[in-house]
């Protein structure tokens, strides 16, 4: 039995980019940095926080989400899997990838005001694609913290 699971909890650090490998299969990437806090040891030393670059990509309907809702500093919980990638470059040279193929993914943190704008339209996709429907806008938040069990 093997287990290949990634856990991350970080910001984005670009506007995803939307691209259809097929007429209706949209797939976006964009990169998620995680950060671990510096802290100083006994001896006085400090180790300075450390931030971590990760490659993700959503397919479907979470590439939906993304290109909606998920925009540079937004914050994410994503859940998937690792894959490693590679390929011969113009010069030759074998290259690789590691990127996080998400399977879930939850917008963490409070909804900008006025929604999220729309991104620009992808250069790589289809001229023949049906125009995107537009989601409706989120409802604002409520406040909760009457619900709250202490």
């Amino acid at each position: 039995m093997s287990v290949n699971k990634v856990i991350l909890v970080g910001n984005v650090g670009r506007d995803p980019e939307i691209r259809y490998v097929e007429k209706d299969v949209p797939v976006a990437s964009f990169s998620l940095a995680t950060t671990d806090r510096g802290f100083k040891r006994q001896d006085g030393s400090e180790v300075p926080e450390r931030t971590e670059w990760h490659n993700i990509v959503v397919w479907r309907g979470l590439a939906k989400v993304a290109e909606m809702y998920v925009r540079k500093g937004t914050s994410l919980y994503i859940e998937g899997k690792l894959r490693t990638r590679s390929w011969t470059d113009q010069n030759n040279n074998t290259r690789y990838i590691t990127e996080v193929i998400a399977d879930q993914m939850e917008l963490l943190g409070k909804r900008p005001e006025g929604g999220v704008p729309p991104l620009a339209p992808s250069t790589s996709q289809a001229s023949d694609q049906p125009a995107q429907q537009q989601m409706p806008p989120l409802p604002p938040e409520e406040d909760m913290s009457s619900d709250l069990p202490f």
